[in-house]
């Protein structure tokens, strides 16, 4: 085992900026505290819900008339996104 002295100054600078970079990661947290992944539709649910192919839902995607979200390679899409394609399409 290695022990690593340092000044007392030197660690309270470096528990200083540790502090504030902790803070910064929490705020960027923030927004998102209160979002699950069950509140999010797959491929499928969309589909289903708005009765269309795969392929008509990669055309809306690739259009920029559904937004979603992309994780690996599985799409997501907030409820209140699909909604609004309903209400705008007539879907």
């Amino acid at each position: 085992m290695e022990i690593v002295s340092i000044e007392a100054g030197t660690y309270r600078a470096m528990m200083f900026h540790f502090e504030a970079f902790a803070r910064k990661v929490e705020a960027l947290c923030e927004p998102h505290v209160g979002k699950r992944l069950d509140e999010w539709l797959d491929n499928q649910d969309v589909c289903l819900i708005l009765n269309i192919s795969p392929r008509t839902l990669q055309n809306l995607r690739e259009t920029g008339k559904l937004p979603y979200s992309q994780i690996n390679r599985k799409m997501y899409y907030k409820p209140e996104d699909v909604e609004k394609v309903i209400n705008n399409v007539g879907l």
